[in-house]
C-alpha cells in the first residue's frame, strides 16, 4: 500500500511538471521575452542584471524577425561589441521556454562550441529561472545535459563546430544558429560546405528558422557578405538633424581632428579632438551626442526579399553603446600603417569587408596616375597586341603596347556593338587591327597579334572570323581556370561547325596565371620593368569603368573535394570584368609571339644588324610564330 501511495505521489508530481512545462506559450516576441525573463550573467557582462532591449534598440527588429512566421532566414553582418551573440542566446532562450523544438548551434570549431557552452550558455541557464527549471544541471550527471547537448521538454540543443561532419549530420533541426560564419571551415571534413550540410537538417520542418551571424572578413570572399545580399539588405539609419534625410553612419562620413604625439616607445600616440558626422546629403556636421538622440530605423535596399522569407541586416560599431566614436577613430589611427591591424579595425569595428591593396593601386589611384602621351604611341613601346572579349551583343577590345622588361602601355580600350555573328562587327574590328599607330617622330607600327576569346555562345562565329583573318595574325583562344594550368599551351586545330576539313587554330591559356601576372604588375609604383602606363585622354577608354573592371577580381582560397585551392572570384561592387579579360588576352598574345625586344628596338631606331644576325634571328622568330607549313606570315 505504501509503495502504491508513493507511486501515485510521484505520478502527481510528474503530471504537475508536465502541466507546468507544456502549458500554452505566452504570445511574446523574442525581444519581449528577453526583457521579461533574461538576465545577463556577471562573468560575461559589464552590465549584469535584467536584459534591456532599449540598450541595444537596433537588435529589437532583428530578434523579432525570428518570431515572424513569414521569415525563414535571418542574416546579421555586424561589428564586435554590438551584442550579436547575446541576441542569439535570447533566441535560444525563447525557444527553450516558449516555442520548444530541436536546435543546432554551429560555431567555427567544436572547441569554440565547448568554450561558448561553458562561458555563455551555462551561465544564461543558471541565471534565468525559467530556463533553469527546464534544462538539467550539468553537475547532476544527467544524460540529458552535457557541454555540447542540452535537452529540455519538447526539444534539444546541439552545439557543434563547422569542422565536424558528424556533429552537423547528427540530428534534424528546426532551428539553426550559425555564429561567426566567415570563420567557418570551408569543408566539414570531406563532406563539403558546412552551411549546406546544416541546411539539409531543416528540410523536414515546414516552420524551420535559420540565423547566421558574423563579422565580415575579406571583400569578395566573405560568405556573410554574400548571404546579406540575398536578403532585404537593411542598414540601421539615422535621420540627419539638418536636412531630414536618412543615412547609415559609416567611417567614410566621419570627420575628425587630432594631434600626433611622439612617445618614448617611438610609436605615435594620438589625442582625438573633434569628431563629427558629415551628412552625405547636405554636408551638415553633427556630433555623436546629437546623433545618438536622432530618430533611427532599419531601411531595406531590397525589400522584396521579405516575400521570399529572407531578412538581412548590416550593423557597425558606430551604433554600439559601448564604443564611443573617439575610441573608434583612435583605433583607426593606431592601426592605419599596419595592414593586418587595419583589417581587424575594418572587420570588427567598421563592420566592413576589407580589401587588401596596400601595395597595389585602387581605382582612384590608377585614375590619378594616368599620364599624357605625347603621341598615339609613347616612347618605349616596341610592338602592339590586341585582346578581344566576346559578348552576346558586342566585342570589347584593348590595344596594348609592350616595351622591354614587360613594361606596358594602354593604347586604346573600345567597344564594338553588334552580335559576333554579324560581319559588320568584324569589319569594325579590322579597322582597329589594320590601323597604323604613330609615334611622335612619325614612325608607325601595326598590331602584331590579336587574341579573341572563343568562349560563350558564338564559338563557331569566332572560329570563322579568326580563320578569315589568319593573315592578320588573329587567333582564337580558350581560357581555362584553376591553379596549375600553364599560361600558354601549344595551338591546336579545331573543326569549324563539325567540318573536319575546315579548321581554325586555337590557343589555350591559363587565365588564372595571367590575372596573377596583371595584378602583380599593377603593384609596381615606378615607371620601368613591369610598370603599367595608362593614358589620360578620355576618348581612349581609360575611365573609372575601365579600372573598376580591371580590378574586378581577387584571388581567394576555395574548398574542393581534393582540398583547398586558389581561385579568382569577382568582388562585390565590380559588375564587369571585360577590361581584365581583354588585358589578359593581349598579354597572352605577347607571350605567344615572344619577340626579341632588343632587335625590335634597333629596328624602330633604324639601327641595322649584320646580315648573319638578321638571318639567324629571322629563322628563330619565324619558327616560333609559324603555324602551318602552308601559311605565310
Amino acid at each position: 500500500m505504501r509503495k502504491m501511495n508513493k507511486n501515485l505521489k510521484n505520478l502527481n508530481i510528474s503530471v504537475a511538471k508536465a502541466v507546468k512545462y507544456f502549458k500554452a506559450p505566452e504570445e511574446l516576441s523574442v525581444s519581449q521575452w528577453a526583457d521579461k525573463y533574461r538576465r545577463l550573467s556577471s562573468e560575461n557582462s559589464a552590465e549584469a542584471g535584467p536584459w534591456k532591449t532599449s540598450r541595444t534598440p537596433y537588435l529589437r527588429e532583428v530578434m523579432d524577425a525570428f518570431t515572424d512566421p513569414k521569415v525563414r532566414r535571418i542574416t546579421l553582418v555586424a561589428a564586435s561589441q554590438v551584442a550579436k551573440t547575446e541576441m542569439i542566446l535570447n533566441m535560444i532562450g525563447y525557444v527553450i521556454d516558449n516555442d520548444p523544438g530541436s536546435m543546432m548551434f554551429v560555431l567555427p570549431t567544436v572547441a569554440t562550441g565547448e568554450d561558448l557552452s561553458k562561458r555563455r550558455i551555462a551561465p544564461m541557464i543558471r541565471d534565468c529561472k525559467r530556463l533553469k527549471e527546464k534544462v538539467s544541471d550539468i553537475k547532476s550527471r544527467s544524460i540529458n545535459n552535457s557541454i555540447l547537448r542540452k535537452i529540455f521538454p519538447g526539444g534539444m540543443l546541439t552545439i557543434t563546430g563547422s569542422n565536424s561532419a558528424a556533429g552537423l549530420a547528427s540530428t534534424p533541426a528546426r532551428y539553426v544558429f550559425g555564429d561567426e560564419r566567415d570563420r567557418w571551415a570551408l569543408s566539414a571534413g570531406t563532406e563539403g560546405d558546412p552551411w549546406e550540410l546544416v541546411t539539409a537538417r531543416t528540410t523536414t520542418f515546414y516552420n524551420s528558422k535559420m540565423v547566421e551571424v558574423s563579422t565580415p572578413t575579406i571583400k569578395g570572399a566573405s560568405v556573410i557578405e554574400s548571404a546579406f545580399y540575398e536578403g532585404t539588405c537593411e542598414h540601421w539609419c539615422y535621420q540627419c538633424p539638418e536636412c531630414g534625410e536618412w543615412h547609415n553612419i559609416i567611417f567614410d562620413d566621419i570627420k575628425f581632428d587630432f594631434d600626433k604625439i611622439k612617445t618614448k616607445s617611438k610609436k605615435d600616440d594620438f589625442i582625438i579632438k573633434n569628431v563629427y558626422w558629415a551628412c552625405p546629403s547636405c554636408g551638415g556636421a553633427s556630433s555623436e551626442e546629437i546623433m545618438r538622440k536622432q530618430p533611427v530605423k532599419w531601411i531595406a535596399e531590397n525589400p522584396n526579399a521579405y516575400e521570399h522569407g529572407i531578412r538581412s541586416f548590416w550593423l557597425n560599431a558606430f551604433s554600439s553603446p559601448w564604443m564611443p566614436w573617439k575610441t573608434i577613430v583612435l583605433k583607426f589611427l593606431q592601426s592605419k600603417d599596419d595592414v593586418k591591424k587595419l583589417q581587424v579595425v575594418y572587420n570588427t569595428i567598421f563592420g566592413q569587408t576589407f580589401e587588401d591593396r596596400s601595395s597595389a593601386e585602387d581605382e582612384s589611384g590608377l585614375l590619378v596616375r594616368r599620364e599624357e602621351y605625347n603621341a598615339e604611341l609613347p616612347e618605349g613601346v616596341l610592338f602592339l597586341t590586341c585582346g578581344v572579349d566576346t559578348q552576346g551583343d558586342r566585342l570589347e577590345y584593348e590595344v596594348v603596347g609592350h616595351g622591354k622588361y614587360n613594361e606596358t602601355w594602354g593604347i586604346k580600350k573600345g567597344v564594338i556593338m553588334g552580335k559576333p555573328n554579324e560581319k559588320e562587327v568584324w569589319i569594325s574590328l579590322d579597322k582597329v587591327i589594320d590601323h597604323e599607330y604613330e609615334f611622335k617622330n612619325g614612325k608607325k607600327i601595326k598590331i602584331t597579334m590579336t587574341c579573341v576569346d572563343s568562349g560563350g555562345n558564338h564559338t563557331q562565329d569566332v572560329y570563322e572570323a579568326c580563320r578569315e583573318r589568319l593573315n592578320k595574325k588573329v587567333f582564337a583562344i580558350k581560357g581555362k581556370q584553376y591553379e596549375g594550368i600553364p599560361y600558354l599551351s601549344p595551338a591546336n586545330k579545331v573543326p569549324i561547325r563539325d567540318n573536319k576539313n575546315i579548321t581554325c587554330w586555337l590557343y589555350t591559356i591559363g587565365v588564372d596565371a595571367g590575372k596573377a601576372n596583371i595584378m602583380s604588375n599593377l603593384k609596381v609604383q615606378e615607371p620601368g620593368p613591369k610598370y603599367c602606363h595608362f593614358p589620360r585622354n578620355e576618348n581612349l577608354g581609360y575611365d573609372g569603368a575601365f579600372f573598376n573592371g580591371l580590378l574586378s577580381e581577387q584571388l581567394v582560397q576555395k574548398q574542393s573535394a581534393k582540398g583547398r585551392k586558389w581561385a579568382w572570384v569577382k568582388l562585390a561592387g565590380h559588375n564587369r570584368n571585360e577590361a581584365l579579360d581583354c588585358r589578359n588576352y593581349a598579354l597572352a598574345a605577347k607571350y605567344i609571339v615572344n619577340p626579341d625586344m632588343d632587335i625590335l628596338e634597333k629596328q624602330l631606331k633604324g639601327i641595322s644588324e649584320t646580315p648573319k644576325k638578321q638571318q639567324d634571328n629571322t629563322k628563330t622568330f619565324t619558327k616560333k610564330r609559324k603555324v602551318n607549313d602552308n601559311d605565310e606570315w
